[in-house]
């Protein structure tokens, strides 16, 4: 099985300021550059992701989970290391960031759908598989200010969902939405893995990972600690935490 992705010795360092200038002016009058120290969020990680699998990252708050799943993103470019991509990546990470507020439902599919690469076209044919995961049809003509913070995620996860790239990147979106929709998310994911296509999500949710994931990596301060079978990883996680 050729490799969907793959993750070469990845570093991801930060500048945690202690008293950062304002301006020039106050650097000359301190007589110096703001002082800092370097913070490792992501240390020298290396693993591979199979074509077609679901693979998770676990870890505790703080762990660099999602610095790493930004870097595959491309949010964030790795001070050391690569990461190498076979085949078309797509990011679900803030659902509906992309949105107007002053705009109505419908204005801002097609406004946020632009945004993740679809075309007009794209987004014409799939308008109505999107109104209608979403469950908002009656609201869609509505401004999106008007809607709950469920009826807007809820908005925001289908028209990421309807871009179909080889492979995705998601950040806790089996959070979205009450149980009735979190069950429409995982029979999607579900469909994606059918296709073909891979899928690597963060999850806080144990159980998912297992159900989901063919494969996973924890991680801890920035280190991985074990990459493997999902269900083996999940195990020796759960295992550290007493």
């Amino acid at each position: 099985m050729t490799n969907a992705v793959e993750v070469r010795n990845v570093s991801k360092l930060f500048k945690l300021h202690h008293e950062r200038n304002q301006s020039l002016k106050s650097a000359i009058m301190r007589g110096r550059i703001s002082r800092y120290e370097e913070f490792t969020a992501v240390n020298d990680v290396t693993f591979d992701v199979k074509a077609g699998s679901t693979f998770g990252l676990i870890g505790s708050n703080g762990s660099g989970k999602s610095t790493l799943l930004k870097c595959l993103a491309r949010i964030y470019s790795p001070n050391k290391g690569s990461i190498t991509y076979n085949g078309r990546m797509a990011a679900l990470l803030e659902v509906g960031s992309g949105f107007h507020h002053e705009l109505s439902g419908k204005e801002n599919i097609y406004l946020n759908g632009s945004i993740l690469g679809m075309s007009k076209k794209e987004i014409d044919s799939k308008y109505d598989e999107i109104v209608d995961f979403s469950g908002v049809e009656q609201f869609i003509d509505q401004p999106i200010k008007n809607y709950s913070s469920g009826m807007y995620v809820r908005l925001g996860f289908s028209v990421a969902i309807s871009v179909e790239p080889d492979i995705l990147v998601a950040d806790e979106v089996l959070a979205v939405g009450d149980e009735a929709f979190q069950r429409k998310c995982l029979d999607k994911f579900k469909d994606f893995k059918m296709s073909g296509r891979t899928v690597i999500l963060v999850s806080h949710s144990m159980e998912s990972i297992k159900d989901m994931c063919d494969q996973a990596a924890w991680l801890e301060k920035g280190n991985l600690q074990v990459v493997g079978e999902s269900k083996d990883v999940v195990s020796q996680y759960l295992k550290s935490l007493g």
